[in-house]
């Protein structure tokens, strides 16, 4: 929620420079354009600050997986957040080996399976992150992981109707 004002209003300009630098692998640009510093910094310290807010909530706090509730809400939200970030890079990778430019989808299948996994990519990164503290088990991710890409859906509606997103998916 904290890069939708962000992007909407062009704050932290010079931030909005690519992750990537630039550089290219095998001709196409590494991650591309949209994948910022900006946005690697609002999407982590959004999921930080989400973190150390609902931890002060005994009612949410209580309710986490009994492995998380001795551990530090900073460490706990610092993985969250990096795992936000970095999930991205590999789908964001992946695509841009596969000539699909940054904020295009393709027709068909490539396109479906893109346009639904853009939605929840970061969600097997941050598994493997918490694996030390918490092995999830296999339903519970699935679930994580449908119930990221539906409330993700959900908000890139709203972006789009507020104008801070181009497309609603």
């Amino acid at each position: 929620m904290l890069h939708a004002p962000v992007l909407r209003f062009d704050l932290l300009r010079p931030l909005k420079r690519p992750i990537d630098g630039g550089r290219t692998f095998r001709g196409q640009r590494v991650f591309g354009d949209n994948k910022t510093w900006r946005g690697a910094l609002c999407m982590s310290l959004g999921t930080l600050v989400a973190t150390l807010i609902l931890s002060a909530v005994p009612a949410f706090w209580q309710r986490l997986p009994e492995p998380l509730h001795a551990r530090s809400p900073w460490l706990l939200g610092g993985l969250l957040g990096l795992g936000v970030v970095v999930g991205e890079l590999p789908n964001s990778f992946l695509k841009r080996q596969l000539r699909i430019d940054p904020g295009t989808r393709r027709q068909g299948l490539t396109g479906l399976f893109f346009a639904v996994f853009d939605q929840g990519d970061f969600v097997p990164v941050v598994w493997l992150l918490l694996l030390p503290l918490w092995p999830i088990p296999l339903g519970e991710l699935l679930l994580a992981f449908t119930a990221v890409v539906a409330v993700h859906l959900i908000l890139n509606l709203i972006g789009f109707a507020i104008g801070a997103r181009k497309t609603p998916i």
